[in-house]
């Protein structure tokens, strides 16, 4: 940058965690403390900030959305602004930004379901868990309503968003009024149907990717029988390894140890975690899930398993996927569709993933930086180094063209998008849990894209 006397101006696509960190990481820089200083604008796609903890955590876990409080601090510092209700690649562009801004950050993290090449997965009634998890979140941009006369349904997969839907199907839609979920939301959970779920692993106990937290939450709940199979707890040298080398491993198999050998009691609904069994085939009929065929696997030493050549038909009408999350592309920036990710070295983007060429001034962090792995905690290390080079090659940008505060607002006003605020998502809060407190509630979550506009924006709605 020519022009040393200016606060350095950065773009951050994505007010998700992992871009709120990066602000925070920027704003707590060394160019910040003893140079002249940061100015940061979070752009979000939806009306609303936060990303995954409002649009991607169940509506049950207060506690994960506690970190919201930590991510407020951030937003109310002086150097950031917030411009929410943008569409980035339509509302606004790569060239448009790199016209305001020394440099670009992505945070646009992972919203899609990653595929499971099975015969009979687009059947009617089989579902991906990103898809069921927008809607009972209330995203503005998924269907009103959801399908739910199924009285047992399959989740395949053995991490913490598998164990969300599966503990939102198995609960009452009572159970889960005093949350913020939406009126619809709340009528469509009220009709559930389902007094079955099977939750299916392909491997054993010692592989399954929960939290030990989030594990024992299910048999908290007054309605939910957990049951685990006796033949299923079983450790390979690789998983006793594994537990002795990990202390959440150990906690997660010794919870299953213990659900495992106890009597099955008299909740009203069944949940079933089931290991050693591969998912093979979603049996139809007429267009429908009746079924899922799974293969049954066994250990290998190793901690992994193969397959055994015996088959097992499950009686199920539905079936959701929660076998990964999956980034999309992005406008104007290369993608790396095996990965899922934007290549990149260490945050700064490259041409192409056979390169090591870097796009100038154009930084990723975040799950479109290493694939969605992990909890909301760990991109804060993502953010940092992601920050740290971005602050390195800093003296070699060429710099805005119009670094000016009002110029992107102007921009954005010219073009008629009714962009939201820091100060209108306050009031956007404030609405809501006006929404909740006539019920006791904390807040009822706003859904529609326009009635979030006229809480948070009244002048541009």
């Amino acid at each position: 940058m020519t022009d040393q006397t200016r606060p350095l101006r950065v773009a951050i696509v994505g007010a998700g965690p992992a871009g709120i960190y990066a602000a925070d990481a920027l704003m707590k820089s060394d160019h910040n403390v003893s140079g002249p200083g940061v100015s940061i604008d979070l752009f979000e796609r939806m009306p609303a900030p936060f990303g995954l903890i409002r649009y991607g955590v169940a509506p049950d876990h207060p506690r994960i959305k506690g970190i919201i409080t930590a991510l407020h601090k951030v937003l109310d510092k002086p150097q950031v602004r917030l411009l929410g209700n943008i569409d980035y690649g339509t509302d606004i562009t790569l060239d448009d930004l790199r016209r305001f801004y020394d440099a670009v950050i992505f945070s646009t993290g992972a919203n899609a379901d990653r595929a499971l090449n099975i015969p009979g997965i687009d059947l009617e009634g089989s579902y991906g868990a990103a898809d069921f998890v927008s809607w009972y979140d209330g995203h503005p941009d998924v269907p009103r309503t959801w399908p739910l006369d199924a009285e047992k349904v399959a989740v395949l997969g053995v991490g913490n968003v598998a164990l969300d839907v599966a503990r939102v199907l198995a609960k009452t839609g009572d159970e889960l009024l005093p949350t913020e979920i939406p009126a619809n939301v709340y009528e469509g959970l009220k009709a559930n149907k389902a007094v079955e779920v099977h939750v299916f692993g392909r491997r054993g106990p010692a592989q399954a990717k929960f939290t030990p937290l989030e594990l024992r939450e299910l048999d908290h709940s007054p309605n939910i029988e957990v049951i685990v199979a006796p033949e299923d707890i079983d450790y390979d040298e690789g998983s006793e390894q594994a537990r002795r080398s990990s202390k959440q491993i150990d906690m997660v198999a010794n919870t299953l140890q213990d659900w495992a050998i106890r009597d099955v009691g008299a909740r009203p609904h069944k949940l079933f975690l089931h290991f050693f069994e591969s998912p093979h085939e979603v049996l139809g009929a007429d267009g429908k899930v009746v079924g899922l065929r799974t293969e049954r696997t066994e250990l290998d030493g190793t901690g992994n398993v193969k397959g055994t050549g015996k088959y097992n038909d499950w009686d199920v009408q539905a079936v959701y996927r929660a076998v990964g999350y999956l980034s999309q592309n992005i406008s104007q920036l290369p993608f790396d569709e095996q990965a899922g990710t934007i290549p990149n070295e260490a945050g700064r983007v490259v041409e192409s993933p056979s390169s090591t060429t870097p796009v100038p001034a154009t930084y990723v962090t975040g799950w479109i930086k290493r694939g969605p792995v992990g909890l909301i905690g760990h991109t804060k290390g993502d953010a940092n180094e992601t920050v740290a080079n971005l602050l390195e090659d800093a003296p070699s940008f060429v710099g805005a063209a119009e670094p000016d505060l009002d110029a992107v607002t102007s921009f954005l006003e010219g073009k008629q998008v009714p962009f939201t605020t820091w100060d209108g998502w306050y009031r956007l809060d404030a609405h809501e849990r006006s929404l909740g407190e006539p019920e006791g509630r904390e807040r009822v979550k706003v859904v529609e894209r326009e009635d979030m506009l006229k809480a948070s924006e009244p002048d541009k709605a």
